[in-house]
């Protein structure tokens, strides 16, 4: 195993965070996969400039934690985009002992839609690498 997969080991192997998979993110990505490539993204971004990789790869790996299809509206209050990022984070604390920094990257991985903007650059990292892949699904699914 790899340093990235070490570090995120725990979290990939979680049955509630395996249930990202049933839930499709952008075009043809699923939850998981999507927070996957993130997360893999920021930890390569992170080594590189010499921050807290580990911090930013768990985070990333559970920015998206949700488990809901986001185009049916159902009960939830707020719109999808503006309000994620909070129940992301509630699912994700749950489930894990996350530091001060982990939990506002994820509740702040929209930003500049969260208005508040990161308290880190590591969160910055990640709302740009967020953006980055999703991006990068797009392009997958219209170029196919």
């Amino acid at each position: 195993m790899n340093e990235f997969e070490t570090i995120i080991n725990d979290i990939i192997n979680n049955k509630t965070v395996l249930e990202m998979k049933k839930y499709r993110q952008h075009f043809s990505t699923d939850c998981f996969n999507h927070c996957y490539d993130v997360a893999y993204n920021c930890y390569k971004a992170a080594k590189k400039l010499k921050l807290d990789y580990v911090s930013i790869t768990r985070a990333a790996m559970l920015h998206d934690l949700f488990l809901y299809d986001w185009r049916i509206k159902g009960d939830r209050k707020g719109l999808h985009a503006f309000t994620h990022g909070k129940c992301a984070c509630d699912n994700a604390s749950k489930l894990f002992d996350l530091n001060e920094k982990e939990m506002d990257m994820i509740k702040k991985h929209m930003w500049p839609l969260t208005i508040i903007p990161p308290k880190s650059i590591e969160g910055f990292i990640l709302t740009g690498m967020d953006k980055y892949c999703a991006s990068k699904e797009m392009l997958k699914y219209v170029f196919r």
